[in-house]
């Protein structure tokens, strides 16, 4: 593994890919119409997308652009045969074409008419708005253009192949990604490429995952079936995962890199992790294996040998602290080593900051040196000295939270990342006054408020939905596991409401258990008397006052009162 490591070292564990494309000089465009004159020459300008439109110029009507689309779809359909799909999908997604063919129409000229007579002489190069369709962004385009062809009938292999795609369910729109970084597989010939998706499927991948993994990683079509990422779901299913969980959290914005997931998933063996810890580790963090393809492990690791810290160090400190390679955790560790090597701190300092206080740099993002530093006037040398004066000064100075370090070292660091992990999978922002509020909300372990959450999932409520009623009623987690199960177990049993009704009153599991009885009790006897309303809702039972509640559930009935007392005695001899 660490052979993979030195070209990454300089890297930055978040980055985001950009391409820039140097601008190109056109030739600007004289003539805007197709109309003829009696002192004038007319000649139409050949028709090509690369002539640049500036939206700020020529703004063009949302009647003209329909009335285009509809004469550009004639001419694919009824001129040069495509189907009605293909037809219909080309004209309506390939905007900058369309554009450019309507830059050409006077504003006083009849689309419709303009545009039939340009294509009755003028065959496009239809390429241009295809390719367009796929996805493909203008600046791209230029490079992929046929040299030789205008006609996508001249090239019935790569149409065959893109049908193959679109019939097999891929969005046609995504094609262009699979175009750009795979074009060999327009070349196929009959029925490979049909084969190459079977053999997917034949792994154990439903043909969702399979639409997913080609779209994010278009190379998987490209030569034999790809054996690491075969690897890979090996050792997920031995974790426990299902072939097909990954397709949840593949996004088409990323590429994958089977062969270092794969390395990741043995450096964590590697490591110490069981199979069980690394179970969890993707269950709560399946971002640190998908987004980067477990390229910030890589970054952290070399960052640490840099530093001086040796292998098998490295090793006991992810042992002892496992959530310390949860996604966030990793970023904000290394943005930390960036910080201190940044201000000058010499590499010994550092590591022993991270052996000692590697929860808290894990835990905290901080500024950048550069702003701290003005604090300071620029002063490096007297930045350095404070901090080793006392390593906790860097938080002090530079965490962008407003967390009161004394009260937070105060607490068992293990306990409180804990917390701080339950909390940022719930959706609360790092280091915002949301966090920090909830963080004294929140009473508990995290295990524990992770155990309490469960409960409520495993009795029937939507994780999503269990997330929205803790935001709006936080108590609900400082109660246990066993409070909420008795309250559901009353919910169900006295008023035989399923789990779903309290979504519109989460505060009702905040309720001591004894006045949840008791009025339940109560409702349940009128209910039976007949004369209660059989399915009032858990808020107007229970949010009223006693005297209330006495007024209309306990008086409305001649043995009401009686009845009252009866289980008021019940419960307190209980």
């Amino acid at each position: 593994m660490i052979s993979h490591l030195n070209h990454l070292f300089s890297t930055p564990i978040s980055e985001k890919g950009s391409t820039s494309h140097s601008p190109q000089k056109f030739s600007s465009l004289n003539i805007r119409c197709f109309r003829s004159s009696p002192n004038a020459k007319i000649e139409v300008p050949e028709l090509s997308t690369q002539t640049p439109i500036s939206p700020a110029v020529n703004k063009i009507s949302r009647v003209a652009r329909t009335d285009g689309q509809a004469v550009l779809f004639e001419y694919l359909h009824c001129t040069r045969g495509f189907n009605y799909v293909d037809a219909e999908h080309i004209s309506k997604n390939s905007p900058c074409f369309l554009q450019s063919l309507l830059s050409k129409v006077d504003n006083d000229q009849d689309v419709t008419r303009a545009l039939t007579r340009y294509f009755r002489y003028h065959p496009i190069n239809e390429f241009e708005p295809f390719l367009e369709s796929l996805g493909l962004k203008q600046s791209e385009l230029t490079s992929m253009l046929p040299r030789d062809l205008i006609f996508l009938s001249d090239d019935h292999v790569l149409f065959d192949n893109y049908h193959v795609l679109c019939y097999y369910g891929i969005p046609r729109t995504k094609i262009g990604k699979i175009y750009k970084e795979a074009t060999d597989v327009f070349g196929y010939d009959h029925g490979v490429l049909d084969m190459k998706l079977r053999a997917y499927e034949k792994l154990g991948l439903s043909r969702s995952t399979v639409i997913k993994l080609v779209t994010c990683s278009p190379t998987l079509l490209v030569g034999e079936t790809n054996s690491e990422l075969i690897q890979v779901l090996e050792k997920l299913k031995i974790l426990g995962f299902e072939n097909d969980w990954m397709g949840g959290y593949l996004s088409n914005r990323h590429s994958y890199n089977w062969g270092r997931m794969l390395n990741t998933l043995h450096f964590l063996n590697e490591v110490g992790y069981s199979d069980e810890k690394m179970a969890t580790l993707f269950t709560m963090n399946p971002a640190f294996l998908f987004e980067g393809s477990g390229k910030q492990i890589y970054v952290l690791v070399g960052q640490l040998l840099k530093l001086g810290v040796k292998m098998n160090d490295i090793y006991l400190l992810f042992c002892q602290n496992p959530n310390m390679l949860s996604l966030k955790c990793t970023k904000n560790l290394w943005h930390a080593l960036y910080f201190l090597s940044e201000i000058g701190l010499e590499t010994e300092i550092i590591a022993n900051i991270v052996s000692t206080h590697i929860q808290l740099l894990g835990s905290h993002s901080l500024k950048g040196p550069k702003t701290l530093l003005r604090d300071f006037k620029g002063d490096k040398f007297c930045l350095c000295q404070t901090i080793k004066d006392d390593p906790l000064n860097l938080f002090r100075l530079a965490s962008k939270s407003k967390f009161d370090v004394e009260q937070m070292t105060s607490q068992d660091p293990g306990k409180l990342f804990q917390k701080t992990t339950f909390l940022l999978r719930l959706g609360y922002v790092e280091n915002s006054d949301e966090m920090a509020k909830a963080l004294k909300q929140f009473r508990g372990r995290g295990d524990q408020l992770q155990e309490r959450f469960d409960c409520l999932v495993n009795a029937g409520l939507d994780c999503n939905v269990v997330i929205n009623m803790i935001k709006q009623a936080p108590t609900t987690l400082n109660q246990s596991k066993n409070v909420l199960e008795k309250k559901i177990v009353l919910l169900k049993t006295y008023l035989g409401y399923p789990v779903e009704s309290i979504v519109s009153f989460p505060s009702y599991l905040c309720y001591d258990v004894d006045r949840v009885h008791l009025r339940f009790s109560m409702y349940a006897w009128l209910k039976q008397k007949g004369a209660a309303k059989p399915t009032l809702s858990v808020s107007t039972l229970l949010a009223c006052s006693d005297a209330r509640f006495v007024k209309y559930f306990v008086d409305i009935h001649p043995e009401g009162p009686a009845m009252w007392e009866s289980l008021k005695s019940s419960l307190q001899s209980s």
